[in-house]
């Protein structure tokens, strides 16, 4: 049986400047969505349509930010609204993590349809271009919370090889779900993605292929995860993650029924 670690969240710290883990690894996640980026935007049929490096150095600092406010924003409605109406100012206190990946998919959309605007470009476009390049950032948020000793998972077989004891938690063997998540709705959901995307596709079938394939790898996964909260649907019971990804899952199935109705591929901006 392993034993969380529990290693310092603190990574760098410089007299009253503290750098943490947690803002490391979403660092970390901008820079690959770069870098990725770049490579995208070399594949022949992304080429046609326009897509230059300036058009990722400028749609990065929207998407920082929709990151940012919206993935807190859902933290704090989606989760725990009690918790921070009477805690008000650990809104703020990102750097102790409590980031939605819903509130934060939201919080891009939004931001990447101001930027299509600006752009004079399809919003749908600007969703299918930078849907391959979401997964890996995600996976680097999660390992931001293992680090932070967050999300617990649900308790396991002792037997379980990886069962893992977290000593903030108590001394039961748990499953340690961020590293599922990291692995399932980040890394393989990506390697999927990415390998769909690198073929011209019709319109919204990348970002569709993205909402459908996330929401059903976060709905498998929450089964490993202390659930923040449980809604009860008559005879089924089911966590909130779950619960929120339904809409994600019902909105890639709806997008990709449209995109290979009438198959609707951009035009070129070349």
């Amino acid at each position: 049986m392993l034993i969380h670690p529990m290693p310092d969240p603190i990574a760098i710290s410089i007299g009253p400047l503290a750098i943490h883990w947690y803002g490391l690894m979403y660092l970390a996640a901008f820079l690959q969505f770069v870098w990725l980026a770049r490579i995208r935007i070399r594949q022949p049929h992304i080429a046609r349509t326009g897509w230059t490096k300036e058009d990722i150095e400028d749609m990065l600092f929207y998407g920082v930010l929709g990151v940012i406010v919206g993935g807190r924003l859902g933290e704090v409605l989606f989760y725990a609204p009690a918790y921070y109406f009477s805690n008000p100012l650990e809104i703020f206190k990102v750097w102790k993590g409590g980031m939605s990946f819903h509130g934060g998919f939201l919080g891009v959309l939004l931001m990447m349809g101001v930027w299509a605007r600006k752009k004079q470009r399809n919003v749908l476009d600007v969703w299918d271009f930078i849907a391959p390049m979401v997964p890996l950032g995600y996976a680097f948020g999660r390992l931001g919370n293992f680090i932070n000793a967050e999300l617990p998972g649900r308790v396991a077989d002792p037997s379980l090889p990886w069962a893992m004891i977290w000593p903030n938690v108590d001394d039961l063997p748990r499953h340690p779900s961020p590293l599922y998540q990291a692995s399932v709705d980040g890394v393989l959901l990506f390697i999927i993605l990415w390998l769909f995307s690198r073929k011209e596709r019709p319109r919204m079938a990348v970002g569709g292929m993205f909402s459908l394939l996330y929401g059903c790898a976060r709905f498998f996964t929450e089964y490993f995860r202390t659930p923040d909260y449980e809604v009860h649907l008559g005879a089924i019971t089911i966590s909130a993650g779950q619960l929120l990804s339904v809409p994600l899952i019902l909105l890639g199935i709806a997008m990709l029924v449209m995109a290979y109705r009438r198959p609707s591929y951009p035009a070129s901006r070349a």
